[in-house]
């Protein structure tokens, strides 16, 4: 019962109503019954194909055609490639620059502590109290060397003086 052709000879088509026949009367005379589910007469018989000494032949035109097809959808990855890349490009700038801002004000506001915190050690408070607690005095009037008149011939104030080895010792000139 495989095709349509053996569904319908004369024989089985008599026999296909004559069960429907007694199923009807089956269920008049039990109420219970359950009715037949649909196609429940239909068999299906699968029939294994054994295919592996078929070999396939090649067919150049479909070589053709698939690279055909290869090269419409590359060009067209292009296409959509390089219409979505600047916007992409703009979206990845957008991001990078909001970054760049915060770490701007991340790096002010870590200036201004800096600042702050640089004020209070350099305070002329602290460091007298530093002084004091390390013993340290003001210098006197004697011990203060002013550096005005004291200006060497390239303008510098200071000048590097090398050690000279003597016989009897280290000496500067």
């Amino acid at each position: 019962m495989g095709t349509l052709a053996t569904f319908f000879r004369k024989s089985d088509a008599i026999a296909i109503a004559a069960s429907r026949r007694e199923s009807v009367r089956a269920r008049v005379d039990d109420p219970f019954m359950l009715r037949a589910l649909p196609n429940d007469a239909v068999y299906f018989y699968a029939k294994r194909i054994d295919n592996s000494r078929i070999v396939r032949q090649a067919d150049p035109a479909a070589r053709g055609e698939c690279w055909s097809a290869m090269g419409a959808a590359s060009v067209l990855l292009v296409l959509g490639a390089s219409i979505i890349a600047p916007h992409v490009g703009g979206v990845l700038a957008g991001y990078k620059l909001e970054a760049l801002k915060q770490e701007q004000q991340t790096l002010v506001n870590e200036k201004r502590e800096l600042e702050v915190k640089e004020a209070g050690l350099l305070s002329p408070e602290r460091l007298n109290d530093l002084a004091r607690a390390r013993n340290l005095a003001s210098p006197g009037a004697d011990q203060v060397i002013h550096l005005d008149g004291v200006v060497s011939s390239d303008g510098s104030y200071a000048r590097v003086v090398a050690p000279v080895v003597t016989n009897s010792g280290l000496s500067t000139r």
